[in-house]
């Protein structure tokens, strides 16, 4: 990579420093290789380290870098597919479900924008399940799904068992109803240090948060925060739809 002059740009310094940086890792980078550190790029380009930052999380957002904890800044592989729905009317843990059931607790505290989907009271008890998804060996994502206690009264009593089996006792009770539709949407966020840790990211990196609420008996009966890898994760919907939503 040579020096580029970036003074007379049009756009952003930013912005066509990470134009410059994108050809570069075409040609000059493979998948998997350690850029050089910020100080020697800052040098080479001839710009400020918060002008190379700006350039060098746009292209992380954008899915061409990956920040890894004691490694670096690396030249991401292609994103992976990810099929958000591929059993649009069905429960979570319901046969073709490929999430891993992590754990469940009971718990009053859940976010407010859950307890607005909910429509829970103060006090109310609130299943969480938290559960993973891998895809060819490597975390794509974290879900925490959110169930009222009413609404599976029987789960009040797997305490005792091991985590695992927790969450899959509330994801059977919850299958046990029958579900009337589902809505959701999609945004873009910053991982939260739980879920960073959960997918070998760096707090803060840039995630897809999927929300999906499930309708049961003319009311939410559960709702389903899943974030995914925005570096890593390439959002399709529907079985036979070709629309996808390309993260960053």
């Amino acid at each position: 990579m040579g020096t580029t002059q970036l003074e007379t740009a049009p756009e952003p310094k930013y912005w066509h420093l990470k134009t410059v940086l994108s050809e570069a890792l075409d040609s000059e980078f493979a998948v998997g290789e350690i850029l050089p550190n910020e100080r020697e790029l800052a040098a080479r380009f001839g710009v400020a380290r918060a002008t190379l930052r700006q350039a060098l999380e746009q292209l992380e957002l954008e899915g061409r870098l990956q920040r890894r904890r004691g490694v670096g800044t690396t030249v991401a592989p292609p994103r992976v597919g990810v099929a958000v729905d591929p059993a649009r009317h069905t429960w979570p843990g319901a046969p073709g479900d490929d999430w891993q059931p992590l754990d469940a607790t009971e718990t009053e505290a859940v976010p407010p924008a859950v307890a607005r989907l909910l429509e829970t009271a103060p006090g109310d008890r609130v299943h969480v399940v938290r559960r993973s998804r891998v895809t060819h060996g490597q975390p794509v994502a974290a879900e925490l799904l959110y169930v009222p206690s009413a609404v599976v009264p029987g789960c009040s009593a797997v305490a005792a068992l091991n985590a695992p089996a927790r969450a899959r006792a509330v994801l059977n009770a919850l299958q046990e109803r029958e579900l009337e539709g589902q809505d959701r949407t999609v945004e873009l966020g910053s991982a939260r240090a739980e879920d960073a840790k959960q997918l070998d990211r760096l707090p803060g990196a840039p995630v897809l948060v999927v929300t999906t609420r499930y309708v049961s008996g003319g009311r939410t009966a559960a709702v389903a925060v899943s974030t995914y890898r925005a570096d890593t994760c390439r959002l399709t919907f529907g079985e036979s739809d070709a629309v996808a939503l390309l993260a960053g």
